[in-house]
């Protein structure tokens, strides 16, 4: 089985996975979903507009940045594994909605941070 192949199967098994689990998704939890309007500005104090721009270069640039990746960081400060007082504090009365949100907020904002993404050419 070619390469290409195995790719578009394992990407259809995710989208009908991904698919899955939303459809079973609890309504309680959507209506509950998080205002990020009201969480993304506390980040964006240190982290800059959309955070594209910290205000101090040791702070990470969250724009462009993998979803998967800032959820995880967050989860990780929240619990205690990913050491930094100020974070720990920011995330600790996050909800893995909030965190979620978040992360797809500033995952969709255009900063200068470059994903690379394979072109389907490439993966064959």
């Amino acid at each position: 089985m070619s390469l290409h192949r195995k790719f578009v199967l394992i990407s259809a098994a995710a989208l009908v996975l991904g698919l899955s689990v939303s459809a079973r998704a609890d309504e309680h939890e959507a209506a509950a979903a998080p205002a990020v309007d009201k969480l993304v500005p506390v980040c964006q104090s240190c982290h800059g507009e959309h955070g594209a721009k910290p205000i101090l270069p040791e702070y990470p640039v969250l724009a462009g940045q993998y979803a998967n990746y800032i959820e995880h960081a967050l989860k990780d400060y929240r619990s205690g594994a990913r050491k930094n007082a100020v974070m720990r504090a920011q995330a600790a009365n996050l909800t893995d909605t909030d965190i979620a949100a978040v992360a797809q907020y500033f995952a969709h904002q255009q900063g200068p941070i470059y994903t690379f993404t394979l072109p389907p050419a490439a993966a064959k």
